[in-house]
């Protein structure tokens, strides 16, 4: 390998053996070209209802707090892509002029994502959702087309109900060709028929779902695609803030994909489905390490056989109530007559239940084989805390926590896109990460979530042959 220059991200490039893969860039969707396709879709009629949408956040706003309250308004984006940088404004709308400035930006590969489509992944209303869905994936497919040897767009799959998700997978996959998908990682359903749109629970495709989503999952393992979630937490919990966006913005994409993971897992689709891969995008890896070694805790302890620690008839009642009687104050021994009363606090009879049934989990090093085989966590360039991915010296097992650099370019934290892959070397440069840590965060662990899926993902792109050396 190489040691030269390092001042750009295109020099970072030249001194590496091995590709950069982007997992994560966004388009800025011109939405006069979506239009065409969406009055295609659903008519005109359709379309100006997309239009009210669009229009919808500046009208909440206006009202009273305590209406936007019982509304679920929150403070959405403002102000949310780079436009000083005018070229920068202008790459993130148009693939040619992206495709031409990869090598400037130091990368070889680039997967896109929407942003104004994100919004039709979350509309309540079915039809509208559906024709919106369709128009934001039928435009992408056609603008990306002739780049397809070094970019590609994510189709977006909504998940309000099984058999909608399934029918967009297969049209995106067998009609449009789309062979990476974006999956909604959480549902907010009402309450009741009655309630207002801010009292929702937050589905995350378990048990307590109305719908059963195995077939999704098994869906997306018959079309070889990887299942990434790009879901928001913004609209509940604390994060409902509506006067201030960055408030509500901080942390959400981490509680969103903690949410989904701690769902798939504990639910035992990763045992099910032991093929399917998934990626967890921009919150990084710092809740995923968390969750990692929370499991594991719990499973030591809360799993079998350590649960039987807590087993009530474990208790040696003739000790206790000894120790009571030499060690108890007056006030205590005057309640003797109703010790074992004051023993049953949540211990009574059939509180059991194994919490890790139908995880498939029966030792710790099951949970590190599923983070490590099954999950991929998007990491924007500039988080230090991508590091903690790479150091098998702090979690448990020795495991890591699969990182893939994803730029986040088009969004407003990236003021300059030449400059993400030279912000992901700093790790390297401060000494935090090896050069055969940078490898696996910036090509192999998003290479292999994507050609583990399907073998010929990347066939006839510029990193076919670098890919097909790692994966054998």
């Amino acid at each position: 390998m190489s040691h030269g220059d390092t001042t750009s991200s295109r020099s970072v490039r030249a001194r590496l053996d091995h590709p950069v893969i982007d997992a994560d860039g966004h388009i800025i969707e011109f939405l006069p070209a979506v239009r065409d396709f969406l009055v295609e879709e659903g008519g005109r009629k359709l379309a100006q209802e997309f239009d009210a949408v669009v229009e919808a956040g500046r009208r909440l706003e206006a009202l009273p707090i305590d209406e936007q309250r019982a509304l679920g308004v929150f403070k959405l984006t403002w102000w949310p892509y780079p436009t000083k940088n005018s070229l920068d404004r202008a790459t993130g709308m148009l693939p040619q002029l992206l495709y031409e400035r990869l090598d400037e930006f130091g990368i070889d590969y680039c997967v896109l994502y929407p942003t104004m489509g994100l919004t039709a992944m979350s509309l309540d209303q079915k039809e509208l959702r559906g024709a919106s869905i369709r128009a934001f994936n039928r435009c992408a497919a056609e603008m990306f087309a002739p780049f397809r040897d070094r970019m590609t767009p994510a189709a977006m799959i909504p998940m309000y109900d099984p058999a909608e998700a399934i029918a967009e997978l297969d049209y995106c996959r067998n009609v449009l060709g789309l062979k990476v998908v974006l999956l909604n990682g959480l549902v907010y359903r009402p309450i009741g028929k009655d309630q207002v749109r801010g009292a929702r629970w937050v589905d995350a495709f378990g048990p307590e779902s109305p719908y059963d989503y195995d077939p999704v999952w098994a869906k997306c393992v018959e079309l070889g695609v990887a299942p990434n979630f790009h879901s928001s937490a913004m609209g509940f919990g604390s994060r409902m803030s509506p006067t201030n966006y960055v408030f509500n913005h901080i942390g959400n994409f981490a509680t969103a994909g903690e949410a989904t993971c701690r769902q798939m897992l504990m639910h035992g689709v990763p045992h099910r489905f032991p093929k399917l891969r998934c990626g967890f995008l921009e919150g990084g890896v710092g809740w995923a390490s968390n969750l990692y070694a929370d499991l594991i805790g719990h499973f030591e302890k809360r799993g079998i056989p350590g649960i039987h620690q807590y087993d009530p008839d474990a208790m040696d009642r003739g000790l206790i109530r000894e120790l009571f009687e030499s060690h108890g104050s007056e006030r205590f021994k005057k309640h003797l007559d109703e010790f074992e009363a004051g023993l049953l606090h949540l211990s009574g009879p059939g509180l059991f239940r194994d919490d890790f049934a139908g995880t498939g989990i029966t030792q710790a090093e099951d949970v590190k084989t599923i983070f490590e085989r099954n999950f991929r966590f998007g990491c924007e360039a500039d988080d230090p805390i991508n590091a903690l991915g790479f150091d098998r010296g702090i979690l448990p097992l020795g495991a890591r926590m699969r990182a893939i650099f994803s730029s986040d370019i088009g969004h407003w934290d990236v003021t300059d896109m030449s400059e993400t892959v030279l912000e992901a070397w700093e790790l390297v440069e401060h000494g935090l990460i090896e050069e055969d840590d940078f490898r696996e965060f910036v090509f192999e662990n998003a290479a292999t979530m994507w050609a583990e899926a399907d073998p010929a993902f990347f066939d006839g792109t510029v990193v076919e042959g670098a890919v097909r050396r790692l994966v054998g």
